[in-house]
């Protein structure tokens, strides 16, 4: 395979599986590691994606990936993290499920699940949930993102002050060394705060690409979760911050 071609290639593996690990791509496009490594150094130098250990990721910025995209990033993953993470919700539980489409995930899950309170901010889960017809759902209001159908704003975070459920399950766009939890929009951080102040149990849905991403806005920290859903384990600096905070790492 030509150079040029066997890079787009590599490109078009990493948007949609939301990294690329070295040795697989060795195997798949039947070429040496290490012409694997020379291509992803150039993809990295011309900024089309991010080297990671053992691989690389699409780049990250002020601006999150587009939601269509971000729905076909890791989705079996996701799908996974989903189902692990329903089974964490009691019976005839009160819960958050907050924005995302790892959250979304979470929803497809529950769809079979009876006595269950559903508040959200996500419209998609909300007419996810409205499928299956077992759960009572509870929409916040607030400024409707466009972008992939969140409400945000003080209008969501009013709403979520006066709930208290047994559960509040948020996801986020990237994780640092330090266990920051990162975000892009300052708008829904605020709610996704004030969702985690009011619970009683608070889990957060996280796939292993998110802690080889970058985001500007600190929503909160593994310290301030209970668990993190996950689907390979944490980075070694992330798996420590969680461990003497005693949040648990719970694999799909």
């Amino acid at each position: 395979m030509a150079q040029n071609l066997r890079q787009a290639e590599i490109l078009a593996i990493a948007r949609a599986e939301g990294r690329v690990l070295v040795d697989e791509l060795a195997r798949r496009l039947g070429v040496t590691v290490q012409t694997v490594r020379r291509d992803l150094g150039e993809l990295a130098a011309a900024g089309r994606l991010m080297r990671v250990h053992g691989g690389a990721i699409p780049p990250s910025g002020v601006a999150n990936i587009a939601y269509a995209e971000r729905r076909r990033l890791n989705e079996a993953a996701k799908e996974a993290i989903g189902r692990r993470a329903a089974a964490e919700v009691p019976e005839a539980a009160a819960l958050f499920l907050g924005i995302g489409t790892t959250c979304e995930a979470v929803a497809r899950a529950l769809l079979a699940r009876r006595g269950l309170m559903v508040v959200t901010n996500n419209l998609t889960v909300a007419a996810i949930l409205a499928e299956g017809g077992g759960a009572d759902v509870v929409v916040t209001g607030g400024t409707l993102r466009q972008a992939d159908a969140g409400l945000v704003g003080e209008m969501a975070a009013e709403a979520l002050r006066g709930f208290r459920p047994d559960l509040a399950i948020i996801g986020i766009s990237a994780v640092d060394a330090a266990g920051s939890l990162l975000d892009y929009d300052l708008r829904e951080a605020a709610v996704s705060r004030v969702a985690l102040s009011g619970a009683r149990r608070r889990l957060l849905v996280a796939d292993a690409a998110k802690f080889a991403r970058a985001a500007p806005v600190r929503v909160a920290g593994l310290g301030d979760v209970d668990a993190l859903v996950t689907d390979m384990p944490p980075p070694a600096p992330a798996a420590r911050v969680a461990a003497a905070a005693g949040t648990a790492v719970i694999l799909a």
